[in-house]
């Protein structure tokens, strides 16, 4: 996806200590020959603490701000974002204290949970081909004529079992 100057865009890191974050930006400038964007973070200053931080980045690591996606209650196992030091960082619900609002997120490439409010997560969703999509996508491609199922809350592998099943049933190869 192109982005133009003044885009609101989140980037993801794959530097060492910053993988599975995103931090928000303004796309400043495209640079055509490096296939990559001149950014400038809403949230990352230079190191004189003045300014906000710029960065040209690759345009892959670049993808737009996520929709709002409502949710009326976060579940064990949900992949999220909290928010913290000053980005969104991928996670996964592993307990909570509903009554005050409390989630303990677990955060798989550092090995390490944190308690977060509820205000500072968000379902973490995936920018695949064009298309926004929860973490727990799932997608089935059959040889021959082709099947694809997209299941974006997986509830219990039995329902995605059950629907997998009915689809090649009914499926003419």
């Amino acid at each position: 996806m192109a982005f133009s100057v003044g885009d609101i865009v989140e980037v993801s890191s794959k530097q060492e200590g910053f993988y599975g974050s995103y931090f928000e930006a303004k796309v400043i400038a495209k640079l055509h020959s490096t296939k990559s964007y001149v950014v400038e973070y809403k949230n990352l200053v230079e190191e004189d603490w003045l300014e906000p931080l710029r960065e040209v980045v690759p345009a892959k690591e670049v993808r737009p701000s996520p929709p709002e996606f409502p949710v009326i209650d976060f579940k064990l196992g949900d992949w999220v974002d909290a928010f913290d030091n000053d980005g969104w960082w991928v996670g996964k619900i592993s307990g909570m204290n509903v009554d005050e609002g409390k989630y303990f997120v677990y955060f798989d490439h550092f090995n390490v949970g944190i308690v977060y409010d509820e205000g500072l997560i968000r379902m973490h969703q995936e920018w695949k081909n064009g298309k926004w999509c929860l973490r727990s996508c799932i997608k089935f491609n059959v040889v021959h004529n082709t099947v694809i199922i997209t299941y974006l809350q997986q509830t219990s592998s039995t329902n995605l079992s059950c629907l997998f099943r009915t689809t090649l049933h009914n499926t003419v190869f």
